[in-house]
């Protein structure tokens, strides 16, 4: 059990770390012929090979909850399991429409209501689209526990495959029933449950992953380069979504990767990486708080290679810190899962 707790900590450690360098390289996306070329390539770049964090989440939360050996209780389920997420949710959604609404020219209350008003259909801030499409999950993993409980692994195996395809299909834009996002998202959740529990990390199966995904991701940011060479503005089609063939390949990959080196980490490095893990979702949550300035008043002059890195811990820093102190008081804990 251990080192199933080291892998899953490594895991959210650089997963969080993946989806804070997204957020802070947005600026540049867009600023194709405007900076320096290699200053967008590199942002492309890191926006390209960074895409797996988001769906790695889901990958932890298939294999963690596929593997519960628990009897399904509803009422547990609901309120420990959905509700857990879901109440933060809203709360959080709440403060992230009235930040929308601070500008470097200041508040703009009219911005911040239309933003609320809108929260049932888009996020109130980027962000949190994320649980758009995760909490939905809660409600298809009880089906996918009675499978592995049933020891239906033949089941699990082809629906996996079958939502493999439906990905590539989705990817090349041959749409269908199978282009509906919680279908695309479903599968993440048995990926998840398989990677952890049936395939086993050998040096095979290790170069297999580690190969089929490094392709995934020079193959991304080359479809990317060029098409936003060809059309001369940032276009991106679908390789860059979290539901598709490519991103599926790469997020399997650090999923793998994980595992091997998890055991290997000395104590002092897993003690840092655990304790962000521990807070990777508070993390998740609070880092466009401490992004706000950067966007607000364009804090993102320079190159991003040393841009990125910087408001990455900047900002990381700044919501480890307050992830951990809502976590110590007993009257806000409740706010970050």
């Amino acid at each position: 059990m251990a080192q199933r707790i080291r892998f899953f900590d490594l895991l959210r450690c650089v997963a969080a770390v993946a989806v804070i360098a997204i957020h802070v390289l947005a600026p540049y996306r867009h600023e194709l012929g405007q900076i320096p070329f290699d200053q967008w390539l590199t942002a492309v770049s890191v926006n390209s090979v960074t895409r797996w964090a988001v769906p790695v989440f889901i990958l932890i939360t298939g294999a963690l909850m596929l593997s519960d050996k628990r009897d399904f209780e509803l009422g547990y389920y609901v309120k420990r399991r959905l509700g857990k997420v879901l109440v933060p949710f809203l709360v959080w959604s709440l403060f992230y429409a009235y930040l929308s609404g601070w500008s470097a020219l200041g508040f703009d209350g009219q911005q911040a209501f239309e933003v609320l008003a809108d929260s049932p259909n888009q996020a109130t801030y980027y962000h949190l689209g994320f649980f758009y499409y995760f909490i939905p999950l809660y409600f298809v993993i009880p089906f996918f526990q009675w499978l592995v409980k049933r020891g239906n692994h033949e089941a699990i195996y082809a629906f996996v495959a079958i939502w493999l395809v439906t990905s590539l299909l989705y990817l090349l834009r041959i749409d269908g029933p199978w282009s509906h996002q919680m279908w695309l998202y479903s599968g993440y959740l048995p990926l998840g449950y398989l990677l952890f529990n049936k395939v086993p990390v050998t040096k095979n199966w290790l170069a297999v992953f580690t190969a089929l995904g490094i392709i995934a991701l020079a193959t991304t940011v080359y479809m990317v380069v060029q098409l936003s060479l060809t059309n001369g503005e940032y276009t991106v089609g679908r390789w860059l979504s979290y539901k598709t063939f490519n991103v599926i390949l790469a997020a399997s990959m650090v999923f793998i990767l994980c595992r091997a080196v998890s055991n290997y980490l000395p104590e002092r490095a897993h003690s840092v990486i655990a304790l962000i893990s521990r807070h990777s979702l508070g993390i998740y949550i609070l880092h466009p708080i401490f992004l706000w300035p950067m966007k607000a008043f364009g804090w993102h002059q320079g190159h991003p290679a040393w841009v990125i890195p910087l408001w990455v811990v900047l900002s990381g820093i700044g919501a480890l810190a307050l992830s951990g102190l809502l976590a110590r008081n007993k009257a806000t804990a409740w706010l970050l899962p």
